[in-house]
């Protein structure tokens, strides 16, 4: 097992995965917990890339549960996850629990499973340790109504930003907001526990307010007062990290911050990310590219991909869409919805890579950044 040379970690890598289920339950709801979850079972064994689970009660505590799977890799259980088969599914599950926490993980060693034994398995396992740096990024998308836009673009600018520091372990580090049309895109970058912190963040009055006054606008209705309408909002926002490359070496002056769409063509969307990873995970072996940290946001057909660059992107359109290389672009072409994305007439390749990027580059709404400690 090697390392890499610069900060990688993907979804792609085709290692088998586990996920936890950490679920802490309502008193008494032991029976209605074990009636969710055997419907659940069965709706989530039929699930392509799905190995397997386990679910297990606390010896401490009985109100304590854990519930384990396995994959056979990362993006058919993103496929899943994102689904609205999956909140329809885990719907009946999360009226039982007070708190529920998922971790996700990639299976590095493995000894015995299912064949038995003290012998170490390597079918399916993460080839290269994945090297971090302390940050956890994470990604919403929703629609607002036609017409509200430039209301909703005042909304986000103007809020008052939370405290940063959220205990003392973890930190909210940035948060930048883009538009493309209707669509709004909020990422975040946090130091420690993602899920401590956004909820941190949700219980903050500045942001509440915000969420309030961006209510009237929203494509899709949801009432924060009602746990489970603000649950299937968010859950229906998410848009999780499938890529993440930063160039090694000390950061760049001058990097400026961009997020380019790119919607896919019905059934695409996960081919799409993967194609961009490739292209980032290449380029980033290139000292003297422009983009200098790359992150790939996917849900469904939607894909975000945000890129912090040394000079003006147009300099070099090719490189900061992600389509260096022969026939590159002619592959994102087949793969992107133009349409979606406002591109009249059809994309031809690399000449066409200015006009591209024009449409797909987002309107920076603001960009945050907590004071360095």
């Amino acid at each position: 097992m090697t390392t890499s040379p610069y900060t990688s970690q993907s979804a792609f890598d085709g290692s088998r995965m586990r996920v936890l289920l950490l679920v802490d339950l309502h008193e008494g709801a032991e029976q209605q917990f074990l009636d969710a979850y055997e419907q659940m079972r069965d709706r989530v064994a039929s699930v392509p890339g799905h190995l397997g689970d386990q679910l297990c009660q606390s010896l401490e505590n009985p109100s304590q549960w854990l519930i384990t799977s396995e994959w056979a890799t990362a993006p058919p259980y993103h496929a899943w996850v994102n689904s609205d088969e999956h909140i329809d599914t885990v719907r009946p599950l999360t009226r039982c629990a007070r708190e529920i926490r998922s971790l996700r993980y990639g299976i590095v060693r493995e000894t015995g499973g299912r064949s038995g034994g003290a012998h170490p398995r390597t079918d399916g396992l993460q080839r290269d340790v994945r090297v971090g740096d302390g940050v956890i990024r994470h990604a919403l998308t929703f629609t607002v109504k036609p017409g509200s836009e430039s209301k909703v673009a005042e909304i986000l600018a103007g809020y008052a930003p939370p405290e940063a520091r959220v205990d003392d372990t973890t930190r909210l580090r940035r948060t930048t907001l883009f538009m493309h049309g209707n669509r709004v895109v909020r990422t975040v970058e946090v130091e420690g526990d993602l899920t401590t912190a956004l909820r941190h963040v949700s219980r903050q009055p500045e942001i509440r307010a915000v969420e309030e006054a961006l209510n009237p606008h929203l494509e899709q209705h949801r009432d924060l007062t009602d746990p489970e309408s603000a649950r299937t909002f968010f859950a229906r926002a998410a848009m999780p990290p499938v890529h993440h490359v930063t160039r090694g070496g000390p950061e760049p002056a001058g990097l400026t911050r961009h997020a380019l769409y790119y919607p896919a063509k019905e059934g695409c969307g996960m081919a799409l990310a993967r194609f961009l990873s490739r292209q980032d995970e290449t380029a980033a072996a290139d000292p003297a590219g422009p983009v200098h940290r790359s992150t790939v946001f996917q849900r469904e057909d939607i894909v975000v991909r945000l890129i912090d660059v040394r000079g003006d992107p147009e300099a070099d359109p090719v490189t900061a869409l992600g389509i260096h290389g022969p026939r590159k672009a002619a592959v994102l072409a087949r793969l992107l919805d133009g349409d979606a994305l406002g591109v009249e007439g059809p994309l031809r390749g690399d000449r066409e890579a200015t006009r591209l990027l024009t449409h797909a580059d987002m309107a920076l709404i603001t960009d945050r950044r907590a004071a360095q400690s």
